[in-house]
């Protein structure tokens, strides 16, 4: 069990590592690669942004639960 967590608590985090350098930062981000660069100020982020913030949440409460198990694992034994 405690080696199933620590497989998943790495691949977790580089999906964090590759989820969080895909964002937008000061310049483009995911929609500029794909040619979206251009949005109106109205709409605020592109499907795709919304999409990425989702799915890194979701891998950031995975991470976090994995974290968590290991913890509350290695405490018992």
């Amino acid at each position: 069990m405690i080696t199933l967590f620590e497989v998943l608590l790495v691949i977790s985090s580089l999906l964090m590592i590759v989820l969080v350098l895909l964002h937008k930062g000061r310049g483009g981000g995911l929609s500029d690669m794909f040619g979206g660069g251009v949005s109106s100020g109205l709409g605020g982020s592109s499907v795709a942004e919304r999409n990425l913030d989702r799915i890194t949440v979701g891998i950031g409460l995975v991470w976090f639960a994995c974290v968590i198990g290991l913890g509350l694992l290695l405490k018992a034994q």
